[in-house]
């Protein structure tokens, strides 16, 4: 039967090497003593006393590094949690497609290539190396395709904005 001294070095060893702190050791160790003492008093016999200690302080480590996550975990069920919907309300989904088909109808002024290259670039999110690979033209086709596009949009957001 090994000393106390080697099974407090035993217990030491063991929360050392899961990451414990020096402080939180001390405090595991001594509830772990505490729990063997307990136990002994209400008359049950401990035939590996290494053993026991050893385990009952591993599950006081996890017991307290799952304890110390609670503020993690929400105190209700998720049926009643409030949770936000990241989708777009229906009105803004209306509002998109009014606006994408105002940007159509305002593109019918320029070639089906010019509208292809921005939808892409804009709508798509392709980089015009992309779209230069995608639709076998150089980059600078490309970027003047862009331009065009947003020449016409500008004017005619420029025609609006002085009215009749």
């Amino acid at each position: 039967m090994r000393s106390w001294p080697e099974y407090l070095k035993k217990m030491r060893g063991v929360l050392s090497r899961h990451g414990r702190q020096r402080e939180e050791i001390e405090d595991l160790m001594q509830d772990a003593l505490v729990r063997l003492l307990e136990y002994c008093e209400r008359g049950a016999e401990v035939r590996e006393p290494e053993a026991v200690l050893v385990r009952t302080v591993q599950r006081l480590a996890m017991n307290h590094a799952r304890d110390s996550h609670s503020s993690l975990y929400a105190d209700q069920p998720v049926e009643k949690l409030g949770l936000i919907d990241p989708s777009p309300t229906p009105e803004e989904v209306l509002s998109a497609e009014q606006c994408l088909d105002r940007l159509r109808k305002t593109l019918d002024a320029v070639s089906r290539r010019t509208r292809e290259v921005f939808f892409m670039h804009r709508l798509h999110g392709f980089s015009y190396a992309q779209i230069s690979r995608q639709l076998d033209m150089p980059v600078s086709t490309v970027e003047k395709h862009i331009a065009r596009a947003m020449t016409v949009l500008l004017e005619k957001n420029r025609r609006e904005m002085q009215g009749p």
